[in-house]
């Protein structure tokens, strides 16, 4: 009630206020990168089709309201909107269209006018249209992945539902560290929580896989922690993507590729309408519709037995001679029935994307400057990926009158994400206001498919099953005020911005069918207690089920000033309150300060210092303090049920004396240099350390094997082990971000040159435990082990480095590229090795992964103007990650050899059928590709 009462006041408002709007003539001079004059530029009223050119001097004249905003466009220049808040002169500086890392920015100001990003306080990269298009990615994260170095995601496999939404991470940080706008206001995030063992493990990421990249017109990067600004989650930096404005033109385009070993097929159309509304505004309707076919990179399946003996393993008691003569019989089984060892599929799920986006903006009064404008988008996406195979020989999971040679269970999910901004914009008292809400819906749902429930009676089980859906919704309602005054005081320039915001955030578990969890009290023939629910991902249970909700309010002030004509300051703060858990402070100052400006030099047209620092926050997502369900997973070479407890459940709180989930706390630190030197090079630097107090993981597994676990088990005897979220870490994040750029013309001939880096260093500074763990030896290094601090230290590269080339000739294109992904590590839970302890063969081994050079080949040829081609290549030398450490005791490299000397089959989950890891960059191998783009 409260929102639509504003909403309705101050849309009464803006109408009258507009209405005292008068029309006045604003002169100015158009210049561009160097300060010379730039003739012919357009300068056009937006919203409709005022406009007038400049002269040879640069210089226009043009009659317009006071409240409008006047666009300046040319060939070859970077466009540009600015506000005219009432102002008879308005001089406008233009960038080179080409140079797309200095195009004029949005993101980390809420100035009325945006700034070149070598010219803010803070790091931001754009990457355009153009970009986004050049090579073979289809979507959005690995788009990202591959341009921007402080950006890393890889998809994930045989992990659940993590192997449809990629976590996506910034600066070496978490994905839920990273805030997502659509249009500058806040994205939804994700229903999932990722409680599988990949980067980001414990995190609630947003899946920006959902919007189709034919509607999106450039996406901005902002690194750089901006809590203070935008609110939670923005703890490592800000990604804005703004969608396509085009008022006239189709543009539709079909991408065909393979890898080379003839899987991993894409198939995608897309297409871009742009219509103009009679100069009042635009419609702008994207689409797009993405198949994308399994890849395999598995191996065989090394387990000796796959018919005989029990899981897999020999019988203790058994002797040499009669292990090869079991063997034997094994082996002539496997071959008689035909059975496959590639028994499991390890790679990109297979899935079908469809996504629709509609961006538009209509001028109520147009001589008046109020506007309406919507934004609204709906995606679905089936997937269908491979757990782990049953083996016939695995007696608590199987049935063989049903399966008589074992299963691969499937999970089948179904992703809905709905969104819809609506909102209205306008003068008010001279402020620029704008008045918005924003709903998200994202849904998670499970189906298992050639499976069962192995606690059933032989024979009687059904072979799928409904297995719950995660449901997440979000409303923002955002009301802000900006104003650019002139000649305060000593101040040139004084921008301030204020307002509000009110977000309800929704969280819902649905039970699956009763199938597919529940407990039928099978037993095995010799006794043991069978697997219950559906194999491959057991659904959720009534008792997981929950609807939980939460309200937050929040105020801002946002003040910007040109102290002097060198020195550039911003300060923000922001207060939030939080209905479960409080309130919350944050701030910010940034500061750039000049050394050299435009016409001192005849080389350093600009060189500037620029440094911020600030505290910020993370809530908790209402995921997190929230999830509960029982899975299973193997650990350590065992089949586990294992319990995600949420932190109310009395085994958090009261068994292992964890207390309620709280806001992370960062402090954010940067400094740096830009510069710009004779006509086109940009360079920038920019060094950071952020700080995080309370930072909030998924803990190890506590097992049931240990005594005091046991206890506080007592009460839950369906569960071999349970982890739950606590803040339970201090980190410190310190990194390095470097991004050379030069753009060159000779007559016909265009040449782009782009070297990008960032380095990266996380350390985890403390374990924040509990009385009741650290009081007990057995339960001590275990709520955050050594695997888990090796996964969030060195699970990611720590380093990535990309450099590109671009080379145009008349109608013909070539873009190069190679990206370095620099080292990842993998390590035990336990402290020692392979060496000094054989129990490691049933474990994780340590292990470094080397880094490595991906390149990308694309040519592209403009045919006729409507009609374009491209061909190209994704990872054209065919580069792989290191294989995984196979342990020497396993069954494939002893197979020719007969000897049977290893007492276990079980290396880990692994037993040799997977070959790589999916944390530095994907093992597709080479990718080749073709795309054709139509333009009416």
């Amino acid at each position: 009630m409260r929102q639509t009462l504003l909403y309705s006041i101050v849309c009464a408002s803006l109408l009258p206020a507009a209405a005292w709007a008068q029309t006045q003539t604003v002169t100015g001079r158009v210049t561009g990168p160097t300060g010379t004059a730039l003739p012919g530029v357009t300068v056009l009223e937006k919203g409709t089709s005022n406009g007038t050119s400049t002269d040879a001097d640069g210089r226009y004249r043009l009659a317009v309201p006071t409240s409008a905003t006047l666009i300046f466009s040319a060939i070859g220049q970077t466009s540009q909107e600015i506000p005219l808040n009432g102002r008879s002169v308005l001089n406008a500086s233009l960038q080179d269209a080409s140079t797309d890392l200095n195009e004029v920015v949005v993101t980390g100001s809420r100035a009325t006018e945006g700034r070149s990003n070598i010219l803010t306080t803070a790091p931001v990269d754009v990457i355009s249209a153009r970009e986004i298009k050049a090579y073979g990615q289809t979507e959005v994260t690995q788009i990202l992945s591959f341009i921007a170095p402080s950006f890393q995601s890889t998809r994930q496999t045989v992990t659940d539902g993590t192997d449809f939404v990629d976590p996506a991470t910034l600066r070496g940080l978490g994905p839920d560290q990273v805030l997502v706008l659509v249009n500058g206001k806040r994205r939804h995030t994700s229903a999932l929580v990722n409680i599988n063992g990949t980067p980001g493990r414990g995190s609630v990421g947003i899946d920006m896989n959902v919007l189709p990249p034919a509607a999106i017109k450039r996406i901005e990067v902002l690194r750089e922690g901006a809590a203070a600004q935008y609110g939670s989650d923005a703890i490592a930096g800000v990604i804005n993507i703004q969608l396509k404005d085009d008022t006239t033109g189709v543009n539709v385009s079909g991408t065909a590729g393979q890898t080379t070993k003839g899987d991993g097929d894409v198939w995608q159309a897309d297409a871009n309408v742009g219509i103009g509304l009679k100069g009042r505004g635009y419609i702008d309707i994207s689409g797009q519709v993405l198949q994308r076919g399994f890849l395999d990179r598995s191996g065989y399946d090394t387990a000796p037995l796959i018919y005989n003996g029990s899981g897999g393993n020999y019988a203790s008691n058994l002797t040499e001679q009669q292990r090869r003569d079991l063997k034997a019989q094994d082996d002539a089984q496997v071959a008689a029935r035909g059975f496959n060892r590639r028994n499991i599929i390890v790679g990109n799920s297979k899935s079908r994307t469809y996504s629709g986006f509609v961006n538009a903006a209509y001028s109520l009064v147009p001589r008046l400057g109020v506007e309406a404008y919507v934004a609204a988008g709906a995606t679905q996406r089936e997937g269908r990926s491979g757990a782990l195979y049953r083996l016939p020989n695995q007696a608590t999971q199987i049935d063989l009158t049903l399966y008589p040679d074992g299963f691969l269970p499937f999970v089948n999910s179904t992703v809905n994400d709905e969104s819809l901004l609506v909102g209205v914009r306008g003068t008010v008292l001279g402020f620029a206001t704008d008045l918005s809400n924003t709903y998200g819906r994202n849904s998670l749902r499970y189906d298992i498919t050639n499976t069962l429930n192995a606690s059933l009676p032989i024979g009687t089980s059904t072979q799928e099953f409904y297995a719950g859906t995660l449901i997440f919704q979000q409303n923002t309602t955002n009301l802000g005020f900006s104003r650019k005054f002139m000649n305060v005081g000593p101040l040139a320039t004084l921008n301030v911005a204020f307002g509000g915001e009110l977000r309800s955030d929704f969280f819902e578990i649905k039970a699956g069918e009763k199938g597919s969890y529940f407990n039928y009290g099978r037993l095995t023939a010799a006794g043991q207690n069978t697997s219950i629910g559906s194999q491959g991902f057991p659904g959720y249970r009534p008792s997981d089920a929950t609807h939980r909700s939460r309200s937050n309010t929040a105020g801002y002030l946002d003040l910007e000033s040109d102290l002097t004509d060198r020195l550039l300051v911003n300060l923000a703060g922001r207060l939030e309150r939080y209905s479960d858990f409080g309130s919350n402070a944050s701030g910010r100052v940034g500061a750039r300060y000049s050394l050299v400006t435009g016409g001192q030099s005849n080389f350093i047209n600009d060189l500037a210092v620029r440094g911020n620092l600030g505290n910020g926050f993370r809530a908790p997502s209402l995921q997190q303090r929230y999830f509960t369900n029982v899975a299973t997973q193997f650990n350590q070479g065992q089949i586990q049920d294992v319990l995600t407890a949420n932190n109310d459940n009395p085994i958090v709180r009261e068994g292992f004396g964890i207390g309620a989930l709280k806001q992370e706390k960062s402090k954010n630190y940067s400094a740096g240099l830009t510069a710009r030197l004779a006509r086109s090079f940009t360079l920038t630097v920019d060094a950071y350390l952020i700080d995080i107090r309370d930072r909030i993981v998924l803990s190890s597994q506590f097992s049931r094997s240990n005594p005091a676990v046991a206890a506080i088990l007592a009460n839950r005897p369906d569960v071999s082990s349970v982890q739950f979220f606590a803040n339970a870490v201090n980190t410190r994040t310190k990194g390095l971000d470097v991004v050379l750029n030069e753009r060159l013309t000779f007559g016909e001939h265009r040449l782009g040159l782009t070297a990008a880096a960032n380095f990266n260093q996380t350390t985890v500074r403390g374990i924040n435990s509990s009385a009741t763990i650290d009081n007990n030896a057995s339960l001590q290094n275990t709520l955050f082990d050594r695997q888990q601090r090796t996964r969030l230290e060195a699970g990611q590269p720590r380093s990535k480095i990309n450099l590109s080339a671009n080379y145009g000739y008349k109608i013909f294109n070539v873009d190069l590229r190679t990206v370095r992904f620099g080292e990842v590590k993998t390590a035990d839970a336990r402290i020692g090795s392979p060496a000094d302890d054989p129990s490691f063969l049933y474990s994780t081994i340590d292990q470094t992964f080397s880094a490595k050079w991906v390149t990308d080949l694309v040519v592209s040829a403009q045919v006729l103007k409507w009609l374009g081609l491209q061909v190209g290549a994704n990872n054209i030398f065919n580069v792989y990650p290191d294989k995984l450490y196979r342990n020497p005791r396993n069954y494939e490299d002893n197979y020719n050899t007969g000897s049977l000397s290893y007492t276990s089959s079980l290396d880990g989950t692994n037993r040799g059928r997977f070959l790589y890891s999916s944390n530095q960059f994907a093992f597709t191998g080479a990718y080749y590709f073709g795309r054709i783009n139509v333009t009416f």
